[in-house]
């Protein structure tokens, strides 16, 4: 089990902590439809290198980001995971060797490079032999994805599976437990080009 105290790993649960200064000005038309793809580097077997493919067909908006926070804040990790399932759909994902799935919350803000970080978590796919022995990993239920882009649409991320969201113990901070997995590197993201829908 791998422990990751801090959020530098992450920028994705800034979302959590409800980093308005940050988010507010990043306000994104959300019927802008935009793709992503990636190289996965395979760091500790969660899914086999390849190419990943996300597309976003809308932003989640500032009332989507604040209704996870306060679920959150509510009931914490188990509140959020019901928001989050609940919450419409922002787009899908596809992983070498899987079929697509959807993605609940897309969030990006602009960098001050001219670039943009762009947060993404979903539900985490629960497999049929997962749900039916409810093995520890039933208590990772996250999947977030990082990704940092300059001005051009390029840059690299991590996409990280099987992870639980919670309060660090001395309660100043949210932090992430992966279980038993390193986070996969995505290495030559590229947006394309955005289309309206």
């Amino acid at each position: 089990m791998r422990i990751q105290k801090s959020l530098s790993v992450f920028l994705g649960v800034l979302f959590l902590l409800g980093a308005c200064a940050l988010l507010a000005n990043a306000a994104e038309d959300p019927q802008e439809k935009e793709e992503f793809t990636a190289w996965a580097v395979n760091m500790g077997g969660a899914i086999k290198s390849g190419t990943v493919q996300i597309t976003i067909e809308r932003w989640s908006t500032p009332e989507e980001r604040d209704a996870l926070i306060a679920a959150f804040q509510m009931g914490g990790q188990d509140e959020l995971l019901k928001a989050l399932t609940k919450a419409p759909k922002v787009g899908y994902i596809r992983v070498p060797q899987t079929l697509a799935y959807d993605l609940h919350y897309a969030y990006q803000w602009p960098a001050e490079d001219g670039g943009r970080t762009i947060v993404i978590a979903t539900n985490r796919k629960i497999s049929a032999w997962e749900a039916r022995n409810q093995p520890r990993s039933m208590d990772y239920p996250f999947e977030l994805i990082q990704m940092k882009l300059d001005a051009k649409g390029e840059g690299e991320g991590k996409l990280s599976f099987a992870t639980k969201i919670y309060v660090s113990e001395d309660g100043k901070s949210i932090a992430l437990e992966n279980y038993g997995t390193t986070p996969v590197q995505l290495k030559n993201v590229r947006a394309k080009a955005k289309e309206a829908k």
